[in-house]
């Protein structure tokens, strides 16, 4: 009689922890994929982002439906994703996702109280390396500038091709650069481990190629493939 009723309770204990499983991380596969619907959008608009500047781009961060109140209640921030393109050199299809925090600056206040999608272009290898290792401070560990818009607009003057990261905001359905100097960005861990099911640095997500992509990501690596395949 004991051993049935350990077995029970055993069964019994086991049930809420199983039941749990398919929640863990749900967050992060719903950024994922609000992320690639973002992408999506964008890049199927006219005045999107230019497209020799997406060729030449490292990895792309999008963080989709930034409030304001994030900003100025609580010191929170905005959450979203960065998928860089594959090979040593970043010259290849794009890969699994890691997750981003964006924290503070003045941008809050420039942004209103509509929800507004974030987009960097990250511009070359030292500004790529500096993301997945650390903090980084926009204006300050790394230059940018307000991303230039409209498939048509030049895209090789001095100012773009010099900044590590390029900005870009949407709002009310208007797609325009945006200066985020002040703020940051950063890898959130506790995001990948949530994403993933284990302890795993942007790092090994982007340079070790550690994990595989998560369904999540579909869409928006898909997307990213057909609109630039391989840096130029």
């Amino acid at each position: 009689m004991k051993r049935h009723v350990a077995l029970l309770a055993g069964v019994l204990l086991a049930v809420p922890i199983a039941g749990a499983r398919p929640e863990e991380g749900r967050t992060e596969r719903e950024r994922v994929e609000n992320a690639g619907r973002v992408m999506q959008e964008i890049l199927n608009v006219p005045d999107d982002i230019p497209s020799g500047l997406l060729d030449h781009a490292r990895c792309v961060v999008v963080m989709p439906s930034v409030l304001k109140a994030a900003f100025v209640v609580g010191g929170a921030y905005g959450r979203g994703v960065m998928v860089c393109r594959a090979d040593k050199d970043f010259s290849g299809k794009w890969g699994a996702p890691t997750m981003m925090a964006l924290e503070g600056g003045s941008f809050g206040f420039q942004i209103g109280g509509e929800a507004t999608d974030f987009v960097f272009l990250i511009m070359n290898d030292t500004g790529a390396n500096s993301l997945l290792k650390s903090k980084v401070k926009l204006g300050a560990d790394a230059s940018a500038a307000a991303g230039p818009v409209g498939r048509t607009a030049s895209a090789d003057t001095d100012a773009f091709m010099r900044a590590e990261m390029l900005t870009y905001s949407r709002a009310r359905g208007v797609f325009a650069g945006i200066s985020l100097e002040g703020s940051t960005l950063r890898p959130d861990n506790d995001a990948n481990r949530n994403l993933y099911g284990k302890e795993v640095s942007a790092r090994e997500i982007v340079r070790e190629s550690k994990v595989a992509a998560p369904p999540a990501a579909k869409s928006l690596i898909e997307r990213l493939d057909t609109a630039s395949p391989r840096r130029s």
